[in-house]
């Protein structure tokens, strides 16, 4: 690591530290401000350590320790939102390769991406007659739009000498896809994931909510029930740190593309 590097990641460092001590003090603010009703960092913490001292019990379906409520929601994200990318890739690249492809499928893009996760959960439980398939069907169905319009994007930008190389070496339909199309158009694929699994990780708590079982959202109303808010608030500070950590991966991911591109 050379000494920009050092002093680059110094720097980032000292600035998360100052960014989450002034999220403390706004948060012991408002604890003040509501004469102790919003419970304080310090009680929260003392709750937080209690989950961590037993992360991973089990006594029965709805008594799970933190540690399986998170590996349960993370597994349901990643189940979503493969799908979603699944399908979210092919149609990104048929729609920006495509006229035709864009001019029918866009309207139906802009119909269904506005439509808010918990209208979807009904037509899930019909789907699949099960609250965990309804569930990761809603996470799928919410998470793909960003994968889709930016892939057809990064697809729709793709400079015409690139295509006319493609055309000149008389590239089949399938090297096209591989050596021009793709290459070019995978650092916009990566955004679109990146703001995708926040999508997916966002919307698993709304989910969980309505599905109960286990899982965050499940801890989250579970503990509203208890009326126990220094649970809940553990709960929103675990749900944020994941959502940090898995932004960080794929902006890592976006950048080591980004960089093998250049």
């Amino acid at each position: 690591m050379n000494s920009f590097s050092l002093k680059n990641s110094i720097s980032n460092t000292l600035y998360f530290i100052g960014s989450m001590l002034v999220l403390i003090g706004l948060w012991q603010l408002v604890t003040i401000l509501t004469k102790n009703e919003i419970p304080g960092p310090v009680a929260t913490w003392q709750v937080f350590m209690e989950l961590m001292s037993e992360p991973f019990y089990d006594r029965g379906p709805n008594d799970k320790g933190i540690g399986n409520q998170l590996v349960s929601s993370l597994i349901r994200v990643f189940s979503g939102f493969g799908a979603g990318s699944i399908v979210a890739i092919p149609l990104g690249l048929l729609m920006g390769s495509s006229k035709t492809g864009m001019k029918l499928l866009n309207p139906i893009v802009q119909i269904l991406r506005p439509v808010s996760p918990l209208a979807w959960f009904p037509l899930g439980l019909l789907a699949f007659k099960a609250a965990e398939g309804a569930t990761i069907f809603i996470i799928m169905i919410t998470s793909l739009w960003p994968t889709l319009i930016n892939t057809a994007f990064g697809v729709a930008s793709i400079p015409d000498d690139h295509k006319n190389v493609g055309k000149a070496f008389g590239f089949s339909t399938w090297k096209y896809i591989t050596k021009i199309m793709l290459p070019y158009s995978i650092p916009h694929i990566i955004t679109g994931l990146r703001l995708s699994i926040g999508v997916a990780w966002m919307v698993i708590v709304a989910g969980e909510m309505l599905s109960g079982g286990v899982g965050i959202g499940f801890f989250v109303w579970d503990s509203w029930n208890a009326l126990s808010l220094e649970r809940i608030l553990v709960a929103i500070l675990i749900i944020g740190t994941v959502g940090l950590l898995l932004d960080k991966g794929f902006n890592a991911l976006q950048n080591a593309f980004s960089y093998n591109q250049k």
